[in-house]
This record gives structure tokens, C-alpha cells and sequence, in this order.
């Protein structure tokens, strides 16, 4: 399970005297917690492997946005802070698929459905997100099946 390799991660980190593997770990950490406290005030139960994949994506995203905004504003010490953190959180994360195999995938996936239109887009998302969960940018794969549905 993805807790135990935090978990087990966290430990290690600190053992090394890692300062940043441990305070990103403690981030995923903290996420997770956050999602299951809600989860758990809305009845449902503890956080999955899957719900962790998209924790991770959102806070690669994050990142990503946060390190684009500092290089543009000439803090490139606070950039670099954030790739290394990208870095540290993608190691948790099952190998990213290349553009060609998410197109791929995403003509696949129209066909299995019989997606028709636009209208249908939802319908392929939602079972590439079952398939593939934290294996590739949803938001590129969108935009991708937008494509391959006009």
C-alpha cells in the first residue's frame, strides 16, 4: 500500500538527514489526512491507492504552476525548490505514459465506449481515470479526446 512506502520513506528521510524528502513527505502526508478527515465527515471510507494518485497529480500541478510563476518573477532558488519537490512526489507515482501511448489509449478508449460526440467526452475520461489512474495528465488527455471526437 502507497501509506506503508510514505511511511517507510518518511523514516528513511529522516534517518539520512534529508530535509527536503522529509518535509515533502510530510506534505503528501498531510494531504492525505486532509481528504481522509473529509471523507470520513461525509461517511465514506479512508482514502484509496487511487485517491492518492490524484493527490499526487494535483500537487505536481501545483508545483509546477508555483516553479513557472517564480521563474517568471526571477526567483529561480524558489523554482528549483519546487522541480525538486515535483521529483520527490513523482517517485511515488507508477511511470508516466508517453504522448504517443495516451493517444493511443485515447482512440482505444473511444472505441470501446462508441463515444460519439463531444457530449461523450466525460464518459472516456472517467474510464481512462479507472484504467489509468496517475499514469498520465488527464487535463492533456482531454484535450486529446476533444480532438479525436471532433
Amino acid at each position: 500500500m502507497l501509506r506503508d512506502t510514505l511511511a517507510n520513506t518518511l523514516k528513511d528521510s529522516l534517518k539520512a538527514k534529508d530535509v527536503r524528502r522529509t518535509s515533502t513527505v510530510r506534505l503528501i502526508q498531510a494531504a492525505i489526512k486532509d481528504r481522509d478527515i473529509a471523507n470520513r465527515g461525509n461517511g465514506k471510507d479512508a482514502v484509496s491507492d487511487d485517491e492518492i494518485m490524484q493527490i499526487l497529480m494535483k500537487m505536481i500541478k501545483q508545483r509546477e504552476d508555483s516553479a513557472r510563476i517564480y521563474m517568471e518573477n526571477q526567483r529561480p532558488e524558489l523554482a528549483q525548490q519546487e522541480l525538486e519537490e515535483i521529483e520527490i512526489i513523482r517517485s511515488f507515482m507508477p511511470e508516466q505514459l508517453s504522448e504517443d501511448k495516451v493517444r493511443e489509449l485515447c482512440a482505444a478508449v473511444i472505441s470501446e465506449t462508441g463515444a460519439q460526440g463531444l457530449r461523450d467526452m466525460g464518459k472516456c475520461i472517467n474510464a481512462l481515470k479507472e484504467r489509468y489512474p496517475g499514469q498520465m495528465d488527464f487535463g492533456k488527455a482531454s484535450g486529446l479526446v476533444k480532438d479525436l471526437l471532433k
